[in-house]
């Protein structure tokens, strides 16, 4: 990654193809999003990178990501954390030329990715936030995964004030390893549910988990197995992480539901499909089923 600094600004640069407002569409998707605040064409993020508190605003013209720092400059590492974070959230690495060439020969996936061309995955580049998220959307519906997100960032994250708005960075998993079950389901988790996040939290805080040992391998199958092992992950939280956290284009959440509500709209179909049906439309989309998911998800926010 190339970055800039100038006056307490990071230029980062995007691919020709980079289309940020249909990012911003996506991000803007759930009114109880609390991550991050979208306004004018412009998003405000917190992060936390150490004890270093991150506030940034991200604006995009002449083919870079500008990055204004709010609260101050950061420390140099602090600086290279938060272009490192927007670098793995918008996935600026990935090269999309091969999914568009086999888009084009896709009857699914043509019009939609001709509709949101220069859309990126927005990832979770932490490891965490990525494998709480999936724990939280198991079996229940969007709007209420984000209703438990939004309780758990505000009563166990942390918290930064600027120009009398409240900004906020995910909990970290040593917080959510110290908490009791009750803790989490006093915010309307199910039992299930809080045992496998406190559960997960602390396998990272005793140092088992981690987004580097992942990121290291090559062997996509070897990561899902091993993800899978973690009590409550099963095979669509494992592909979903190993899709916005791990940046891998192969991963594919066969059974996500607006994946299937995606297919069913734009096939015209009277239900969903099945697996086998979406495995076989898949058989086209080898080694990009994730941003395949990711297109079709999107043509779900009209």
């Amino acid at each position: 990654m190339k970055t800039t600094t100038d006056d307490n600004c990071l230029r980062i640069p995007t691919p020709a193809d980079f289309n940020f407002e249909e990012c911003l569409i996506f991000l803007n998707r759930s009114l109880q999003e609390n991550l991050h605040r979208i306004e004018d064409g412009r998003i405000r993020k917190l992060i936390r990178d150490e004890e270093e508190m991150i506030l940034f605003e991200i604006t995009h013209s002449h083919r870079h990501l500008q990055l204004e720092f709010l609260n101050g400059t950061p420390s140099e590492a602090g600086q290279r954390a938060a272009g490192d974070y927007v670098w793995q959230w918008f996935d600026l690495k990935t090269d999309l030329t091969p999914f568009y060439e086999l888009a084009e020969q896709d009857a699914i996936l043509q019009p939609i990715v001709r509709r949101y061309y220069g859309l990126r995955i927005l990832g979770m580049p932490d490891l965490f936030e990525a494998m709480a998220w999936a724990i939280m959307g198991q079996q229940i519906n969007l709007t209420f995964a984000y209703t438990l997100k939004k309780r758990l960032v505000e009563n166990f994250g942390s918290p930064f004030v600027y120009e009398g708005e409240d900004y906020w960075a995910f909990p970290s998993f040593e917080t959510i390893a110290a908490l009791s079950v009750s803790d989490l389901t006093s915010l309307q988790f199910s039992g299930r549910k809080a045992e496998y996040l406190i559960g997960v939290a602390g396998e990272m805080a005793e140092g088992k988990l981690a987004r580097e040992q992942f990121m290291e391998r090559n062997d996509t199958e070897a990561i899902e197995k091993e993800l899978v092992a973690l009590r409550g992950i099963g095979p669509w939280s494992a592909n979903y992480v190993m899709m916005k956290c791990l940046a891998i284009p192969s991963a594919f959440p066969l059974a996500d539901v607006g994946l299937h509500n995606a297919l069913k709209v734009q096939l015209g179909l009277e239900q969903k499909p099945t697996f086998a049906e979406i495995e076989r439309y898949a058989e086209n989309w080898k080694g990009w089923e994730a941003y395949a998911t990711f297109y079709l998800w999107r043509s779900l926010y009209e």
